[in-house]
């Protein structure tokens, strides 16, 4: 076996609690910062609020359109069709696209659909980048970004996301931008807080390097939300991607809307950067063994940038997608709380509007470097069947103490303690406890090894058996990936029956 070959102390023994813990990546209803809600409730009470929700619907008809354009582009190989989309909204003074020597890079916002933008779509993509960017940290829990790239940024929703998961270790933070109204929105949102970082802002990548020196142009974290989609072209968008990647030192996060076309982008440029940085490799491989040869002393510098790069997430392997070219796609809902300006300026269909929302994302977040080899997580654990657990039991456990259900005199409860009015104090108390409990759950982590699997689409529930939908590694080293369907029964292994039954979509699968 492979993990045999692993060193005892690299081999991390799971129970089955801790691997509920380690597996649990999905979460449950996102609440908007309080902080956030009143930035945006401030931002739209010092705008003009006339027609807001027609504002709102055709900010969405423009995404609507902008998808078609890019879906034609995709069909056609004539790069003038797609101008054609866009002529009939230029003419009505509406968005047009921003073009530099690079290409495309994205689309220019009004100043009524950035407030559109603000008041129904920022708290939806705050929380998809808060969704993403914890689990970042929580499977890599040394991982504490000090510098900080946010391309497409837009509001600042990513920004407002990073201050949440990563409060103290936050430094620099550069933010790219073509839409000058996006930028005055952002720094209108940030203008209440208290201790943040310093940040700068960009129209673009090019004015990003002209401004940085050569050694201050890397960054920790890069992250790109929502705005790959906005390119038209495939060749600008590798060009965007290979910039964005020159500029990471440590981890790449992409993040675009869960849709089939967005869940395409995504795959294409995953499978283009671990290609880049396979190529890149094998050069470097042949470089030292001329070097070698020449019987050469190379010394490596130390801001020199590691070699290769593998998937942290949602990916448990490096290799193919296995859901291309199906009628599947990769993608993942999470559910949001809808604020106040939400509720009042978005329109539902003849329904009273619900209280929350889905947003649903797909995102890949990459890191230079090679994949730690992990032993598995199931590797040498033994799991017992049903039959064999009930046949364990104490007959003596079975008999039930009747005194037990009955309340006795002295157990009856004064109704002095029914009176007591809760203080602060004991708010504040019962905080300090929660927050124990949470740095406890973040100890345990899944590991980066190949031996976890993701769950893709909601368990089904037939019975007494559980199916999964699987992206899994079948080899050690996660160079081959396959989606499987997993039927878990209470009969042959009740444990990890008990873990299928409180995972969700998201969450991920030992092996």
């Amino acid at each position: 076996m492979a993990a045999s070959l692993l060193p005892e102390a690299a081999q991390k023994v799971f129970t089955p609690e801790t691997l509920r813990s380690a597996a649990k990546q999905s979460e449950g209803i996102h609440l908007v910062p309080l902080s956030l809600r009143r930035a945006i409730k401030k931002f739209l009470r010092d705008r003009d609020n006339s027609h807001m929700n027609r504002k709102v619907l055709l900010l969405s008809e423009s995404f609507n359109r902008i998808k078609d354009a890019n879906l034609q582009l995709a069909a056609s190989a004539y790069r003038d069709l797609v101008d054609d989309p866009f002529r009939p909204v230029e003419h009505l003074a509406g968005r047009w696209k921003i073009q530099s020597a690079y290409g495309d890079i994205g689309l220019k916002y009004r100043e009524d659909e950035t407030v559109a933008y603000v008041a129904s779509r920022m708290p939806a993509v705050y929380s998809a980048c808060h969704r993403v960017l914890r689990e970042v940290r929580r499977r890599l829990p040394d991982f504490s970004p000090s510098k900080v790239l946010d391309f497409g940024a837009g509001p600042g929703s990513a920004l407002w996301a990073m201050r949440e998961v990563w409060p103290r270790s936050l430094e620099r933070i550069n933010l790219v931008e073509p839409s000058k109204s996006m930028q005055r929105a952002a720094q209108s949102l940030l203008q209440d807080l208290k201790g943040l970082p310093i940040i700068h802002s960009y129209d673009s990548i090019q004015a990003l390097n002209r401004n940085l020196d050569k050694h201050d142009r890397k960054h920790d974290l890069v992250i790109s939300s929502y705005a790959l989609g906005e390119i038209p072209s495939l060749s600008d968008r590798i060009t965007i991607v290979r910039q964005l990647w020159d500029l990471t030192r440590d981890v790449l996060v992409l993040l675009e809307p869960g849709t089939p076309h967005g869940s395409k982008i995504i795959t294409q440029m995953r499978s283009y950067i671990l290609w880049m940085a396979k190529r890149k490799c094998r050069k470097n491989g042949e470089s030292s063994n001329v070097a070698s040869s020449d019987e050469k002393s190379i010394v490596q510098p130390k801001g020199l940038l590691k070699n290769g790069a593998f998937v942290v997430a949602p990916c448990p392997h490096d290799g193919r997608c296995p859901l291309e070219n199906t009628s599947k796609y990769c993608h993942f809902v999470q559910r949001l709380e809808r604020t106040s300006s939400q509720r009042a300026y978005k329109r539902s269909k003849g329904e009273p509007l619900r209280g929350f929302e889905d947003e649903k994302f797909c995102f890949v977040a990459l890191r230079r470097g090679k994949r730690p080899q992990e032993a598995w997580p199931l590797d040498g654990m033994e799991f017992e069947t049903l039959k064999e657990r009930l046949a364990k039991r104490n007959p003596e456990d079975l008999i039930i103490d009747f005194e037990d259900q009955f309340a006795t005199e002295d157990d009856a409860e004064s109704p002095f303690e029914d009176a007591l009015v809760p203080y602060a104090s004991d708010i504040a108390e019962t905080n300090m406890f929660h927050e124990n409990e949470n740095e406890e759950e973040e100890q345990t982590h899944a590991d980066l090894g190949s031996g976890w699997g993701r769950i893709i689409f909601t368990p089904m529930r037939r019975g007494r058996q559980i199916q999964m939908d699987i992206c899994r590694s079948t080899k050690r080293d996660g160079s081959v990936g396959a989606f499987e369907r997993m039927v878990v029964t209470q009969a042959k292994n009740p444990t990890l029956h008990l873990q299928a039954r409180r995972s969700l979509w998201g969450d991920l699968w030992p092996f």
